[in-house]
């Protein structure tokens, strides 16, 4: 009964019902909205507790667009706004709402329902939004877009109402004002440019033009605050374009100068979105300061100005034809080495073949005998090139090592240790003045060279059980970012992000092709000198047996699997890249570096090397401390001095049992031989190996002062920073030995060094451009984003890794043939350094 009794005393009121003329098209609107009033009785009844007080005079009012209403409400009255407007199918126009209250500390909020076709938008005022810690921020001034609803016929005409109640007894002023937003779609390659603020959110709406599959929307401010969202939202009712409910649907990313989405027609059926850009209420999402907390959860902050002035341009993406040639491009670059060195083997193998013939014919002549039969010949000549190639070895022994061992002291009988046993008992060996090779490989070939096999077939264990459960990760990640949209997961440089079915970043995945090939590349190439270092020692050629650096290619395999491993793990990473799967990008750059330092060391010290257990047991113990130091390492001192003492005590363990040549004991005795060998080599002549362990105190005092100075964020790159310096030392300190010994660096290997200097250099230049850093927040590292450089697919990042995974070949290489000039150098005349 009170609820008809309601319906009456509305539906008396209601124009259109009582005598008179006919009903007006207003008025024919209003009828059709009585459900609408039996909607509003219904929820006075709900709200006076269910006892209706006083029946609540309702008046509407028709009105028209671009006219400000002044008014005021109480619980006493309710006022209905009544609008129509002809919504046509070729052309699309926003109807905007915009309210304020004029009133000063009213009691109760005003509630404002916009009743639609398809839809209902509500909201109060004063408008609360909620920031960190549940802090509230009312707002007295609210403008809303209302959503357009598709419609089939070529013209129609719409009614909506705007509906104004309140429950206060006070009278509230307010104004109203309803106005048609004229430019309201977004057109390609057009700059649009508009204010907003957290309680004036705009959208406007885009067409997928013919021809056009996929466009990346962009959004730009010079201001960094206040911070804001920018969404993608397919057009539907209700739009969410509020601080607190912008990342319900679509694609969202927060920003502060920079903003860019890649959107494709396939995702939005009615081939357009709309564009949405939400003002937050705070900053701290963009990296801005935490404001004060306050007091209480309950005490509303003023807001404050909060407008921003954005512009948004639509652009087309690139077509499949700048796929497929960036894929060409990649494919081709490193396809190009694999042509390079079948050249290269074929010119070496006619030019060995021909030297070979030219010497056997002219120690022939020489003898002046005239073969029987040509399989005479042929015997007689592979006998007398033989000879003759042992001869030069022989002779080439004495001349090189006599100059190498006066270059570095005199020949005295003082430097030498006469005792008989020196041959045998490897602690007496190596207490010489001068070590050489021979007298580091005394080892049985065939023990060693199962010992660095161990390497190779390690890592590729390694690679297995760690790739797996990568992939699985990254395609979750990948997964979490297309479903719920939110694209501050992944910190990509999103105005060159080219998407590829799931995949938000094709481009940064697909030049990591490089690493792969190149690595393969860098296998076949060992695999040959393996095979023919392997028939070289099957026939005893003397070469192979005593001359030369002992050549075991464990590790050389390992290098290449290393390599291979970087770049599918790069690719890994940059699926989603982000702070908590960064060590999946670097893991294998400690592989790298490690290896490459034991190689180095191997070269003149093969039978002392670590073995593989030890040595990946040490890089398993480096990537432990880079998952701890990227979790706990920001900003922690305890962190940081805990592992500066560490690192310091492994590197100083480590340089002691390289200078001498792991014959030294860890015991309880070790305190007081360490005080008598300072005492004697460092104090009374300042020799040994103790003098030359000052510059590496000296070093890792420098460098731990700078990491617990300093302590920055990326721990990851810090400790890559300290293994690449280490190994560039190394290799720096192997190079300066190597010429002040008196031996010779080839054409091949010098070529070699200059090239991969280059493209090092090249290579890092664009690797500090900084397209992106999660260092930071998502909004901030988007400021560093750039458009794409080369053949409008790769940016600077993606050149990085074409460059590095050419530098990194290169420095395999180098490597590899530094020390050809040895191989017909005795290893007894070879110095150990």
């Amino acid at each position: 009964m009170v609820l008809r009794s309601c319906w009456k005393s509305r539906h008396k009121n209601r124009p259109g019902t009582g005598p008179g003329p006919g009903p007006s098209a207003a008025a024919r609107g209003v009828r059709a909205g009585s459900a609408a009033l039996l909607w509003l009785c219904v929820t006075q009844f709900a709200c006076a507790g269910g006892e209706l007080a006083e029946i609540t005079k309702v008046v509407q009012k028709d009105a028209e667009f671009d006219v400000t209403y002044n008014d005021t409400v109480t619980s006493e009255n309710q006022t209905i706004y009544a609008f129509n407007h002809t919504v046509s199918r070729n052309r699309t126009e926003g109807v905007r709402v915009s309210v304020d209250v004029l009133s000063q500390g009213f009691e109760s909020p005003i509630l404002f329902v916009v009743r639609q076709k398809q839809a209902v938008l509500s909201f109060q005022i004063p408008l609360i939004l909620r920031g960190l810690y549940q802090r509230k921020y009312p707002y007295n001034h609210v403008g809303r877009t209302l959503c357009q609803p598709p419609t089939r016929a070529a013209s129609e005409t719409q009614y909506f109402f705007v509906d104004v109640s309140t429950l206060s007894s006070q009278g509230t002023n307010y104004q109203l004002r309803v106005s048609r937003v004229e430019s309201f779609t977004l057109h390609t390659d057009k700059k649009f440019s508009f204010t907003a603020s957290p309680s004036q959110p705009q959208y406007f709406k885009y067409d997928f033009p013919d021809g056009v599959d996929t466009v990346i929307v962009k959004v730009n401010s010079d201001a960094t605050f206040p911070c804001s969202v920018m969404s993608i939202q397919d057009i539907q009712c209700p739009v969410y374009d509020l601080d607190n409910n912008v990342a319900f649907i679509g694609m969202y990313q927060t920003m502060t100068k920079k903003g860019a989405i890649t959107v494709q027609r396939k995702d939005f059926p009615s081939n357009s979105f709309y564009v949405v850009v939400v003002v937050k209420t705070e900053d701290e999402a963009c990296g801005g300061p935490l404001r004060f907390y306050p007091l209480w959860p309950d005490e509303l902050i003023n807001a404050g100005n909060r407008s921003k002035f954005i512009d948004v341009i639509v652009t087309p993406a690139i077509k499949s034809e700048v796929y497929v040639m960036g894929m060409l491009f990649c494919l081709g670059i490193f396809l190009s080495f694999y042509l390079l060195t079948l050249l290269m083997t074929c010119l070496e193998n006619k030019r060995s073949s021909i030297l070979f013939l030219n010497v056997c014919v002219c120690v022939c002549v020489s003898t002046a005998k005239t073969p029987a039969s040509p399989y005479e010949y042929g015997s007689f000549g592979k006998c007398v090139c033989g000879l003759l190639v042992m001869s030069f070895c022989f002779r080439s022994l004495d001349s090189v090592g006599r100059s190498r061992h006066e270059s570095l002291s005199s020949v005295e009988e003082d430097d030498y240790d006469t005792l008989d046993d020196i041959n045998s008992d490897k602690n007496i060996v190596r207490t010489k003045k001068y070590l050489y090779v021979a007298d580091l490989s005394r080892k049985d070939k065939r023990i060693l060279s199962k010992k660095y096999q161990i390497y190779f077939w390690n890592i590729a264990t390694i690679a297995v059980f760690y790739a797996l459960p990568v992939v699985q990760l990254v395609i979750t990640y990948q997964t979490v970012v297309n479903v719920t949209g939110n694209q501050d997961i992944c910190f990509y440089n999103f105005l060159c992000a080219h998407p590829l079915g799931a995949l938000s970043a094709f481009n940064n995945i697909l030049s990591n092709l490089g690493y792969v090939l190149l690595g393969l590349l860098f296998l076949l190439i060992v695999l040959k000198r393996d095979i023919i270092h392997q028939r070289a020692l099957v026939r005893n050629d003397f070469n192979a047996l005593e001359c030369g650096i002992p050549k075991h290619f464990g590790l050389y395999y390992a290098m290449g699997t290393a390599l291979m491993m970087e770049g599918l793990l790069s690719a890994c990473y940059h699926v989603c890249p982000n702070y908590t799967n960064f060590q999946f990008d670097t893991s294998f750059m400690y592989m790298i570096a490690g290896l490459c330092m034991l190689k180095l060391y191997q070269k003149r010290h093969p039978d002392i090397n670590a073995s593989a257990y030890t040595a990946y047991a040490c890089l398993a113990g480096v990537i432990f401390f880079s998952v701890l130091g990227v979790v706990f390492g920001k900003g922690n001192t305890v962190f940081w001095i805990v592992f500066s003492v560490i690192h310091i005590l492994a590197t100083m363990l480590l340089s002691t049992q390289l200078y001498y040549m792991g014959r030294w004991r860890l015991d309880s005795g070790i305190l007081r031989r360490i005080l008598n060998v300072i005492d004697t080599d460092c104090i009374r002549q300042c020799s040994g190996p103790i003098g030359r362990l000052q510059s590496v105190r000296v070093f890792l005092l420098c460098r731990a002062a700078y990491g617990l100075i300093e302590r920055p964020n990326d721990f990851a790159s810090y400790l890559l920073a300290i293994a690449i310096c280490n190994l560039l030392l190394y290799f720096a300190f192997y190079i300066i030995m190597k010429l002040r010994s008196g031996e010779r660096i080839q054409c091949m290997a010098l070529v070699c060094i200059l090239f991969t200097a280059v493209v090092w250099g090249f290579a890092l230049y664009f690797f500090f451009q900084g397209l992106s850093t999660w260092q930071k927040t998502p909004a901030e590292s988007r400021e560093h984003n750039r458009d794409c450089i080369l053949l409008s697919f790769f940016d600077d990042h993606d050149i990085w890794h074409f460059l590095s995974s050419i530098a990194m070949f290169g420095s395999f290489l180098v490597l590899m043939t530094m020390d050809d000039d040895l191989d017909g150098i005795q290893r007894d005349k070879i110095f150990a350094f």
